[in-house]
């Protein structure tokens, strides 16, 4: 056993993508590297429960026939060493292989890997895949030498770093992650609890509320995770970056959020206990006639304007809390709380008194974007002393910048995690307003 230390795991996984540069886009090799990533993770631990199956029966061979000892199916002729002989046509044979291990455990695994076009010889020549795989090759990527928290840790670090490199697509799969670290803090997550991301991406937001459970020695692992990402590839990573967590009860569904949600029972929306956000901020392609006269009657407070659709994602967040337990923390940009066209779906929003917290950050916290962020904080049963109040959090100068990367500390994110939880006014920091001097400020 040798175990893998996290910088050589870091240096191993981006040697990998450095392999690629040249003829693949930066913003392509998440498609490359993470379904290979998680293939030789598959093999590598398959090999080590058949070790282990054989050590436990004294060698005896038909002891690793039994599907019960491994946690995934690995049929022989998809397994990496297989793939790793191909001289010709990699590809191809690559391709094969993990369509027959996605055949292999249709309940789990079901398109898990993708749509990379492995057979483009073009953008993928033989050569390069064999580096590829004569890399992976290098590390075995087994439980005992990497253990669940410490993979998932380079996966994350993977995300960062594909998001650096490749500019202004990061946004649609990563989430500064102290932001999203803040937003778990406020909601403390709590056991037994259903946790769902409208928007999930590479489903960081919803490890959070796990790696915050862990954090506190409580128990994450009936934690229920449930997640929707309209992009094939990315809901994807989503899901392997939840197996390659130790996760299990978790459910990622692809397609639009707004047009189909697929976290349904029957004719309304599944409810969940906490929901973390980042919604694609103020999109202009969506079907706002649709959702004027939404089936699941999302447009509770009033249908939003054409060119944003924060409002649509709001309510769409709203209609899927749970009555009692339900919160939300939603990253937005500061528009939604003062622009004009949205006013009477504000007025209405906090007459319903659902908004608990309203945390305005600084600017630069929106990956590759300047402008400034907030994060409300939504209950649907408010604390008797909370209800018809509103508490503004003004954290704009909690904020650290190096080498052009703007994130929160430790220190950050404890001030602003303690004003929200004393719920008080602290001069020049939070401030609570009243329902009345509210409706003052906007109208009646």
């Amino acid at each position: 056993m040798t175990l893998i230390t996290q910088s050589k795991l870091e240096s191993y996984l981006w040697g990998a993508a450095m392999r690629l540069r040249g003829t693949i886009d930066a913003g392509d090799y998440k498609q490359f590297i993470f379904p290979l990533l998680f293939y030789k993770r598959l093999c590598d631990v398959f090999d080590e429960e058949t070790d282990a199956a054989l050590a436990e029966f004294g060698g005896d061979q038909a002891s690793t026939d039994f599907r019960e000892i491994h946690r995934f199916q690995i049929p022989p002729e998809a397994h990496w060493r297989e793939v790793r002989q191909a001289a010709r046509d990699v590809g191809r044979a690559l391709q094969s292989a993990l369509h027959t291990i996605e055949i292999a455990n249709p309940g789990k695994l079901y398109s898990i890997f993708g749509d990379a076009q492995w057979t483009n010889k073009d953008r993928l020549p033989d050569s390069m895949l064999r580096d590829l795989i004569e890399h992976f090759s290098f590390l075995e990527l087994t439980a005992a030498n990497l253990p669940e928290d410490e993979l998932g840790q380079g996966y994350e670090y993977l995300i960062k770093k594909f998001a650096d490199d490749s500019g202004h697509t990061a946004a649609e799969f990563y989430t500064n992650r102290t932001v999203v670290h803040l937003m778990t803090e406020m909601l403390q997550p709590e056991p037994g609890e259903s946790i769902y991301d409208p928007t999930c991406g590479s489903g960081g937001m919803l490890l959070s509320a796990i790696a915050h459970l862990r954090r506190q020695g409580k128990e994450w692992r009936n934690v229920r995770l449930f997640g929707q990402e309209r992009n094939l590839m990315t809901s994807s990573i989503a899901r392997m970056n939840c197996f390659l967590h130790g996760i299990e009860d978790f459910q990622i569904e692809r397609g639009d959020t707004l047009s189909e949600p697929k976290l349904v029972q029957g004719d309304r929306l599944m409810q969940f206990d906490m929901v973390l956000a980042n919604p694609p901020y103020s999109i202009k392609q969506w079907d706002r006639a649709a959702f004027a006269s939404d089936p699941w009657g999302r447009n509770l407070y009033g249908t939003p304007p054409q060119g944003r659709a924060d409002y649509a994602f709001w309510q769409h967040i709203l209609c899927s809390l749970a009555p009692k337990s339900g919160r939300c923390a939603i990253l937005f940009p500061h528009g939604v709380l003062f622009r004009q066209e949205e006013t009477e779906m504000r007025k209405k929003l906090i007459e319903a008194d659902l908004i608990e917290c309203v945390l305005g950050l600084g600017p630069n916290l929106f990956y590759n974007s300047p402008m400034e962020a907030c994060v409300v904080i939504c209950r649907t049963a408010k604390p008797e002393e909370r209800r018809g109040k509103i508490l503004f959090i003004n954290a704009v100068n909690e904020v650290t910048r190096e080498r052009a990367q703007s994130f929160l500390t430790g220190e950050h994110v404890e001030r602003i995690v303690k004003a929200y939880e004393r719920f008080e006014d602290v001069p020049g920091f939070a401030r609570i307003a009243t329902q009345e001097e509210i409706r003052a400020r906007v109208g009646p």
